[in-house]
Formats: structure tokens, C-alpha cells, sequence
């Protein structure tokens, strides 16, 4: 597959594919003329690396868990590695739910005061 073929079936710019080659965490083929080749399953793998990259991971760590995630197969120090960024992940996810309850509660309190504005207003203007 060429780069344009991948970028658009993963949903990125053919800039991330320079990126990400870059940085080791895909690999292409050269052809005679220049042009980037990769394999079929680069858009798997570009996924992989867009959801680890969404989930906070430097592209150091990326390129360290990526094996593991990519094939299955780890070695303690990976495991170790993912079980890290899983609890960091599990961290993430409760400061951000604890936020959304806090914005929450600060909707439903301004919706409140709102709806009293609007009724004092109301009776305001009958009486």
C-alpha cells in the first residue's frame, strides 16, 4: 500500500506516516522511484499507534509497548511496562469522571438558578 492508501484508510495525514516512521514505530519499503510501500497490515498498526497515542503515551513508550500490543507477545519488562500505563490509564480515567461529576453538579445547579431567574421574572411581570 502506498502512503496516501494508508493515511486515509487509518484516518491520518501521510505527516503522521513520516512521523511515526521516524520514530520506529512503522516501516516501509522504498521503491525504485522513491515512493513509500507498506504492508497490510500498516493500518492496523497505525491504529495501534494512534489509540496508544490518544491514551497519553509518549512515542517512547509507544515504541516500546508496541510490539507487545502489536503481536501478543511480551517480555516481563513489557508487561510490566503495559501494566504501568494500564494503572496510569485507570488513573486517568477517574480524575476525568470525578471533573465530569463536578461539571456535572455545575449544570444542574446553574439550570436550577436559571429556571428560579425565569419564574421570578415571570411572576415579576403579572404582578
Amino acid at each position: 500500500m502506498r502512503i496516501g492508501e494508508v493515511a486515509a484508510a487509518a484516518g491520518v495525514s501521510p505527516r503522521s506516516l513520516r512521523y511515526y516512521e521516524e520514530r520506529g514505530l512503522l516501516t516501509s519499503v522504498r521503491s525504485s522511484s522513491g515512493q513509500r510501500h507498506y504492508a497490510q497490515d500498516a493500518v492496523e498498526r497505525v491504529r495501534w499507534i494512534q489509540a496508544l497515542y490518544a491514551a497519553g503515551l509518549s512515542s517512547r513508550a509507544v515504541a516500546e509497548l508496541l510490539p507487545c500490543v502489536h503481536t501478543g507477545v511480551a517480555t516481563d519488562a513489557m508487561l510490566a511496562g503495559l501494566s504501568a500505563e494500564r494503572t496510569r490509564i485507570d488513573t486517568q480515567i477517574r480524575d476525568l469522571t470525578s471533573t465530569r461529576d463536578r461539571l456535572d453538579a455545575v449544570i444542574a445547579a446553574a439550570n436550577d438558578h436559571s429556571r428560579e431567574c425565569a419564574a421570578d421574572r415571570s411572576a415579576s411581570s403579572t404582578a
